[in-house]
């Protein structure tokens, strides 16, 4: 998808590695919703674009399936061990940041649709109003994540010629931006 390599420059030029594929080779799985109720990221039910306030997930797979390729980016946090759950975090924020800072590379592609999204939900607020129960301040900005749409990311991973797991002392996050010509 060569037609489409300018736009995996700029992607790469933010810092991060990226890849193209068609929709239609993404495997979904809606078994991976059992990950999400096992609230294993702390975020099931305390975030609008989680589950299960994201929607059933046969509705988000037949969404996502609407599109016709995906662009992907990862990122690599370097661990100083496997146990280091705060280098986890400080590079989940930087994945988060990334994603920030690629909605107007996106934007700017002019693109007939899109659905941008990234790792572990929606970190455009510092604490989601749902958790007071008030409606999503930012709808226009708010962020799924790929797993909350049964994204197989590690099957996404060798579709675009990346690796899911990346060595030792490593953690590695994913985004996409699906989009329609």
């Amino acid at each position: 998808m060569e037609e489409y390599r300018e736009l995996m420059d700029r992607v790469e030029a933010e810092g991060c590695c990226a890849g193209i594929t068609k929709v239609e080779d993404i495997q979904f799985e809606p078994e991976f919703r059992k990950a999400c109720e096992a609230n294993s990221c702390g975020n099931y039910g305390k975030c609008w674009m989680c589950p299960p306030d994201a929607g059933p997930i046969d509705e988000l797979i037949a969404r996502a399936k609407t599109y016709r390729y995906a662009l992907v980016y990862q990122t690599i946090g370097q661990l100083e061990d496997s146990y280091d759950f705060e280098g986890m975090m400080e590079a989940a924020h930087t994945h988060s940041q990334l994603s920030e800072r690629l909605r107007p590379v996106f934007a700017s592609c002019g693109f007939e649709r899109t659905l941008h999204l990234g790792a572990g939900g929606c970190h455009v607020c510092p604490e989601c109003a749902k958790r007071t129960q008030e409606p999503c301040r930012h709808p226009d900005l708010a962020m799924a994540s790929l797993e909350t749409y049964g994204v197989n990311v590690s099957q996404l991973a060798r579709l675009c010629g990346m690796k899911y797991i990346n060595g030792e002392n490593t953690v590695t996050y994913f985004g996409a931006l699906l989009f329609t010509p």
